[in-house]
């Protein structure tokens, strides 16, 4: 089955892995959902993620990260989608939760948090919210 949307799996399968409470979870990869896999991993939102090669697209695993039973991760929101993309410039970058989440931006310098997008005056696409 065709995904419109990939990211947007992405996050709902991080969602519904750590809702279910599950230690991993594969993805199809790609370089996106790998960029954004360094970031939640920067961030400690997860443990590590690694890359599986197979004959197609490789997988993306992903380990969760849990704080005394409860998940790092506490939400996932897909910003930017298809329909509707969502350009922001510097000056006017999402905070998440008064800087205790994080936004996910997409750059010309690649994909950066919004920490980081502020602090080198880049604006793009806000992909995504985490916190």
């Amino acid at each position: 089955m065709a995904v419109t949307d990939p990211i947007a799996d992405f996050l709902t399968r991080i969602r519904n892995a750590s809702k279910a409470r599950l230690l991993r979870v594969d993805i199809p990869a790609s370089k996106m959902k790998i960029q954004i896999a360094e970031i939640l991993k920067n961030e400690k939102y997860i443990h590590d993620y690694t890359i599986i090669e197979d004959n197609k697209q490789n997988i993306l695993r992903i380990q969760l990260k849990y704080r005394g039973g409860v998940p790092a991760i506490s939400g996932l929101r897909r910003i930017s989608k298809p329909g509707l993309r969502v350009y922001k410039p510097a000056e006017q970058l999402p905070r998440v939760l008064n800087g205790l989440g994080t936004a996910v931006i997409s750059t010309s310098k690649g994909l950066l948090t919004d920490k980081q997008a502020r602090s080198q005056s880049i604006g793009g696409e806000v992909i995504c919210y985490i916190w």
